[in-house]
């Protein structure tokens, strides 16, 4: 197996697992994918990583802090731009975007669900897709609840990860993805039966908004600090199955 380097930011959390991973892709022109968070110790450790680098190229999948926010001070200290979506970066990504490594080839991939504007970077040289927060290295579910329509990208970005037959997923959080036909089954098959718990409730009571459903849904399962985090799941799939128009209105969070 093709394996980048890792670089794991000392940010552990219900959402980070134990950090977020940042992937470097080459040895002498390098793709750094995801810098991580804003967090002094990982911008060294990342600088020390990168030494002997002829040409970076600083990639983000989206714009959550915990992926993006090293991002803007790693590209100035290597005076490069960082790509990526939203208006924070240098440079806008866009779908089948390519950037060169001595390792291969990365590819752009729009995945949104877990956020709007999330991406996938694919190495096809690995056979690897790396996949953000789409997939979690653990675990059957990452957070699906931050924008109206949330719930059906989510759903066919997983089916566009499978059209791409990986062998291998590289996620934003936890170790590396060996069984990935077998993941993305089990992430999606886990989405689906949340979707179905949730309809089922409503066969009882259509009007139910998500903070009534939160114990029949959840239960006992919610850990501490992510109980709106599940509310506004539990919402995006409401509106999923309401008929709501996809990508429509704005995000529970920026």
């Amino acid at each position: 197996m093709h394996s980048p380097r890792v670089v794991q930011a000392e940010n552990p959390g219900p959402f980070t697992l134990d950090g977020t991973c940042t992937y470097l892709v080459g040895e002498h022109e390098v793709a750094v994918v995801d810098p991580g968070p804003e967090l002094e110790s990982h911008h060294r450790a990342l600088l020390d990583a990168l030494q002997g680098a002829r040409r970076v190229h600083v990639l983000v999948t989206h714009h959550h802090p915990d992926h993006s926010g090293g991002a803007r001070a790693l590209a100035r200290e290597l005076g490069v731009p960082f790509t990526g979506p939203g208006p924070e970066a240098d440079l806008q990504l866009a779908e089948g975007d390519r950037w060169q490594t001595d390792a291969g080839e990365l590819v752009a991939l729009e995945t949104p669900g877990h956020s709007r504007d999330h991406v996938a970077f694919e190495w096809r040289e690995a056979r690897s897709i790396f996949v953000g927060d789409l997939i979690l290295g653990s675990g059957e579910t990452t957070w699906v609840g931050e924008y109206a329509g949330c719930v059906a990208d989510y759903l066919a970005s997983l089916e566009r990860l499978r059209a791409r037959r990986p062998t291998v997923l590289f996620p934003g959080h936890g170790p590396p993805i060996e069984d990935a036909e077998a993941r993305i089954t089990l992430f999606r098959e886990h989405r689906l039966a949340r979707i179905r718990k949730v309809e089922s409730l409503l066969a009882e009571d259509f009007e139910a908004e998500a903070e009534d459903l939160l114990p029949a849904v959840y239960g006992d399962e919610v850990p501490a600090g992510l109980t709106a985090a599940a509310v506004e799941s539990i919402a995006a799939i409401l509106h999923y199955l309401r008929g709501g128009t996809p990508n429509e209105g704005e995000g529970a969070r920026s």
